[in-house]
């Protein structure tokens, strides 16, 4: 395994990472969105192996206050590896110096964030473009 990291978006396959986010299994991601929403994002990581996209992150920060670590993937046969979580601590590197850093984690992946310190919140609140949808994956209450 010959592994690299990057955090430039400047040549990322956009079909690939969506690819990425299908298997990994995080949903179906439209191409054009993933890359409005990297491009937009503060911080971005990308894992190589061997010039194969395999792991993906980003983190929505303003500099200061707050920053939003989201959108964190890694190839099934990539995981288990200790991949993720380089990918997620070098995502946390990056956002030092602010006040708080939030995380966006997939129903069922709160207890290996614990493990990166991550805590529970029981004051965050979210709306969705579909509440019904987000409320039937779980990642809303009722």
């Amino acid at each position: 395994m010959a592994l690299s990291w990057s955090e430039s978006v400047e040549n990322i396959d956009w079909n690939e990472l969506s690819d990425l986010y299908r298997r990994a299994p995080l949903g179906t991601k439209n191409p054009q969105d993933l890359e409005t929403a990297f491009t937009n994002s503060r911080y971005t990581v990308f894992a190589w192996d061997s010039g194969k996209l395999v792991g993906a992150g980003r983190a929505v920060a303003d500099g200061v206050d707050c920053s939003c670590i989201c959108d964190v993937a890694l190839l099934p046969e990539y995981q288990g590896r200790g991949l993720g979580r380089m990918l997620v601590l070098k995502l946390v590197e990056f956002s030092r110096g602010h006040s708080k850093i939030l995380l966006y984690a997939a129903p069922g992946k709160e207890a290996f964030y614990k493990k990166l310190g991550f805590s529970r919140m029981k004051t965050a609140m979210a709306l969705f473009k579909d509440n019904d949808a987000a409320r039937a994956k779980g990642l809303i209450e009722s």
